[in-house]
Formats: C-alpha cells, sequence, structure tokens
C-alpha cells in the first residue's frame, strides 16, 4: 500500500494508524503546496482533488477521506483493537467520534489556515473550538482514550488535528483531560515514529 500524505496535515491520523496496525506501507510525500511528488508526477494527476490522505492499495484502488481510510486499515489488523468489529454498537460510536472530530474540529481550523480570513473572523472559529473542546475535555475526563481503554483510530485522528492549536494560537491549557490524551497519545512509538518520518520532530 501507499499512504500519499503532507507533512502535519490529517493525513497524519491513518499514517499513526498505519503504524499502530503494524503493517506495511510506504509513505509518499504529497505536498499541498506544489502538489508534486518527490520524482516530479503532478499529485493531481493521482487524486484530482488534490488533498490527503490518499490511500493506493496494492491492487491500485485509491481509497479518499481520512475516516473512511483509518477505518479500512482497522479492519485489515483486528487484534490490534484500533476499531470494533463492524456492526455493533461500539462501531457506530467510533463513527460517531470520527464524525466529530471531522466535522465540529478538523473542519473549524480550516479558516485558520487561511491568510486571507480577517482576524474578526478566525476569532469565531476559534470561540467554536473553544466550545467544542470544554466538552471534548469533559468526555476524557476518567478515559485514557476516546472509546475507553484502548487507542482506536478516532484517537489518532483527534492527536492530528489537535497538534495544530499550538501553531493557530488555540489555547487548550484549561481543558487538562484533553491535554493528557493529546501527551499520552504523543508518547506512543507508533506515533513517535509517524512524526519522526514526516520530519515532524525537534
Amino acid at each position: 500500500m501507499k499512504l500519499y500524505y503532507s507533512p502535519g496535515a490529517c493525513s497524519l491520523s491513518p499514517h499513526i494508524a498505519l503504524r499502530e496496525a503494524g503493517l506495511a506501507f510506504e509513505p509518499v510525500l504529497a505536498s499541498t503546496k506544489t502538489h508534486k511528488l518527490p520524482d516530479g508526477t503532478d499529485y493531481y494527476d493521482i487524486n484530482p482533488l488534490g488533498y490527503v490522505p490518499l490511500l493506493e492499495l496494492d491492487d491500485g484502488t485509491l481509497l479518499r477521506e481520512g475516516p473512511a481510510i483509518v477505518q479500512y486499515i482497522a479492519d485489515l489488523a483486528p487484534t490490534k483493537n484500533l476499531a470494533p468489529a463492524n456492526g455493533t454498537l461500539p462501531r457506530y460510536r467510533l463513527q460517531e467520534w470520527l464524525t466529530f472530530i471531522g466535522t465540529e474540529i478538523h473542519k473549524s481550523f480550516a479558516p485558520l489556515f487561511n491568510a486571507a480570513m480577517p482576524e474578526e473572523g478566525k476569532q469565531i472559529f476559534r470561540d467554536r473550538l473553544a466550545n467544542r473542546f470544554r466538552w471534548l475535555d469533559g468526555q476524557l475526563a476518567g478515559r485514557d482514550y476516546l472509546m475507553g481503554e484502548h487507542l482506536s483510530v478516532a484517537d489518532c485522528y483527534l492527536f492530528a488535528v489537535t497538534r495544530w492549536t499550538k501553531p493557530l494560537n488555540v489555547d487548550i491549557a484549561a481543558h487538562t483531560h484533553l491535554v493528557a490524551h493529546h501527551e499520552r497519545v504523543g508518547a506512543r512509538p507508533a506515533v513517535q515514529e509517524a512524526l519522526k518520518v514526516e520530519g515532524l520532530l525537534k
């Protein structure tokens, strides 16, 4: 398999999931700025949408969208417990978390990356994120991970997007359970390896 990624983007989530699952894959740098691969290939020729992540399966099939990709990865390595079994209520809880992170957290960060967005507009989204993080902090009270005692692919996704808080001036220091979760996930060997490969470790 090949994972097309851009350093520090949301593609960090499936990158971590692949390493947690212990699956063989090739990480392929697909810069979201130049849209060129290291060999000069135009990334738009592979993914017309131009963004990451994109997972290319062994047979050449392309799988898009992070929440779908991480569930596929989890199902390839069921003994790693990265996702509950399909058809169970816990699986729908996982999908609930992936949807929440994608629509309420991830997408609320998008305007903060936009240099053309006025500061007053950015503050609206910082306030929205503050409200979501306040609720999320309460949900993490008394549990190590979003689904309980075991890391799931939802934790990988949450870790990837909360890495953006510091550079984008979103203060989460008061949300102690969220901060502890971020540090707990970040300390895992698979996460450290993904960060190292993407050049994100200082």
